[in-house]
């Protein structure tokens, strides 16, 4: 939920500059408001040993000096340096057409899955991002401390992790990318639709493009014999998860009313990728799936939460 939690500071911000008077009269549909909030969120976060007084006496004189040109060289080298890919990790994943991704943007879909990788150019591959990599790294170090003793591995003994690590590993962090893929879309999203009718197109739309993002994660897990029923269908919980997530941050922004019954289906659904890390164990190691743990973390009606 950190969009959630990031649209919560950003309309808290909203608020008090409107309380202030800071609020940018011309803005159309408070794209300038939200620019403004997000700047001086950006101000307050800390750095090195600046204190905002500083901060703001930097930023004052460097805005006296920036014009449109300059903001363009610093666009056009940001530009640069992303097709450098340093900071990016390029994972194989056959796909039919040419992949182009920066870190935390999303992965192309891909109808057809062959897997050939002798044929593979480097052109032929998805990216994952870095950062969706990072992101990914403690939910794997929580995952197997807490879960390899179900699987009758040792988390103490190095070999056990790195024989499973790269199909956890890329599996997590594919979801971890989507994840930041419908964060993204949340900041797209404007204040005020101007009808219910094409709110619900956005939602679908959104919702048929990140279930076509995980064609190629599905198609990888076939052809490495892990895909089962169950396992499909966890991941399309996460659709279902990340559905209630816009739904519920684009309701915070709008100041709507939310529902109980979203918020806990969407804390119900939350941890499908732990359920996925744990169904593609009982693939990996050869085992039946035992019923009373591949539900884990269990799942709850609202009834049976005190």
């Amino acid at each position: 939920m950190e969009g959630l939690l990031q649209l919560e500071k950003v309309q808290r911000v909203l608020s008090l500059m409107g309380s202030r008077g800071l609020s940018d009269p011309t803005a159309d549909g408070g794209g300038g408001d939200r620019f403004l909030a997000h700047f001086l969120l950006f101000l307050v976060q800390p750095f090195d040993s600046l204190t905002v007084e500083k901060k703001i006496l930097l930023v004052s004189e460097l805005l006296r000096e920036v014009n449109s040109d300059t903001l363009e060289e610093v666009q056009h080298l940001a530009n640069l340096e992303g097709t450098k890919g340093g900071g990016e990790v390029r994972i194989i994943l056959p796909s039919p057409s040419d992949q182009d991704i920066s870190s935390g943007h999303l992965l192309r879909p891909t109808k057809k899955f062959k897997m050939n990788t002798d044929k593979l150019t480097i052109q032929d591959v998805p990216m994952i991002g870095f950062d969706a990599m990072t992101r990914a790294n403690s939910t794997l170090e929580d995952f197997c401390r807490s879960y390899f003793i179900f699987h009758g591995l040792d988390i103490d003994k190095p070999q056990a992790v790195f024989k499973f690590l790269p199909f956890l590993s890329f599996t997590e962090s594919y979801i971890y990318q989507l994840d930041a893929s419908n964060e993204d879309s949340l900041l797209l999203v404007p204040d005020k639709y101007p009808s219910a009718v094409l709110e619900r197109k956005k939602i679908a739309s959104t919702e048929a493009s990140l279930s076509d993002m995980l064609d190629p994660l599905d198609n990888l897990l076939q052809c490495q014999g892990l895909m089962t029923d169950q396992l499909r269908n966890e991941l399309k919980s996460g659709i279902q998860y990340w559905s209630l997530e816009r739904k519920l941050c684009q309701a915070l922004s709008r100041n709507d009313k939310i529902s109980i019954e979203d918020v806990m289906k969407a804390i119900h659904l939350k941890s499908f990728d732990y359920r996925v890390l744990n169904l593609m164990m009982y693939q990996l190691t050869g085992q039946q799936v035992c019923k009373s743990l591949s539900f884990f973390p269990i799942k709850l009606n609202p009834s049976q939460i005190i």
